[in-house]
């Protein structure tokens, strides 16, 4: 199990030495809430270094803004580059949520745009918490927001292992599973393709993929590959896939979710149409089917 480790030039200096041990054993003493005063430049990240080395838990730090998540994500991963410091904000450059405006009839659609490596780097702060125990993870005020069951999200995970006997065709459903699309030609984080007898597969969440090299449905190699040039950068014994988005469903209870929707929308239809909101009615029914349809 990793640990953390504090790598630095310099020692607590001043009032931090008192600080680092005054919040270290209110942590031990079990306090909810303790506060860190000082200045700007004072080494109040340095200090929290400390005592993160010094409590080796999973640690979770939220900013207010992505400016200064940023900020300390980058100041942590020089405090501990050989743990899993991660990042984690909101995804989106720009979001505009769905709305109507009944005076006039208009029915805005909701209209987003994801940056992609902030996606990525969100699945990987996801994937280093199921996985290890020295996790430091930055974050915004979005990571308050619910991201489904976290149980059915560690059960999805697919596990693979040298000389595990598993048929092709099961592989590929279970990637399907976990969200991730099968291509021929475009191959991106949250892909994979066949090639012969070897299954590649890009993680949502790395910026390397993974060759399962498939021997009369055993597997006989897993190799890490840059996913441009197929280069090997290692092979491994085992290998974790992790689910390509945080909201994973499974397939049985998909279809209990989709009878519910449609049990809630025929009541709420039957509502808005006793008021004589026939447009009400009619929109929600178009804009219901639709998502059910995408589902």
């Amino acid at each position: 199990m990793g640990q953390f480790v504090l790598h630095s030039d310099y020692r607590p200096q001043g009032d931090q030495p008192q600080a680092i041990g005054q919040l270290i054993a209110g942590l031990r003493e079990g306090h909810r809430h303790q506060v860190l005063l000082g200045v700007t430049g004072s080494g109040k990240t340095f200090t929290m270094a400390n005592v993160i080395q010094a409590m080796q838990k999973p640690t979770l730090v939220i900013s207010h803004n992505k400016t200064l998540a940023a900020q300390l994500y980058s100041e942590f991963r020089q405090f501990f580059p050989d743990n899993a410091v991660k990042y984690f904000v909101s995804y989106y450059d720009y979001y505009q949520p769905e709305s109507y405006i009944p005076a006039r009839d208009i029915y805005i659609e909701k209209d987003a745009s994801i940056n992609e490596d902030l996606d990525r780097l969100r699945l990987g702060a996801t994937q280093a918490l199921m996985s290890r125990q020295d996790v430091l993870i930055v974050a915004s005020v979005s990571c308050i927001y619910g991201l489904g069951s976290p149980d059915v999200y560690a059960q999805s995970v697919v596990l693979l292992e040298k000389g595990q006997s598993l048929e092709r065709m099961n592989l590929l459903r279970r990637l399907n599973d976990i969200q991730y699309a099968r291509v021929e030609m475009d191959f991106q984080r949250g892909r994979y393709r066949v090639r012969g007898d070897a299954v590649e597969i890009f993680p949502a969440y790395d910026q390397t993929a993974i060759r399962v090299e498939l021997d009369f449905d055993r597997i006989a190699a897993l190799e890490e590959v840059n996913p441009l040039t197929g280069e090997i950068v290692r092979s491994h014994e085992k290998v974790a896939i992790f689910p390509a988005k945080h909201y994973v469903l499974p397939e049985g209870n998909l279809g209990n979710a989709l009878e519910g929707i449609r049990q809630e929308l025929a009541q709420r239809k039957e509502q808005l149409l006793a008021q004589g909101k026939l447009l009400e009615a009619q929109r929600l029914e178009m804009r219901t089917r639709y998502d059910l349809e995408m589902l």
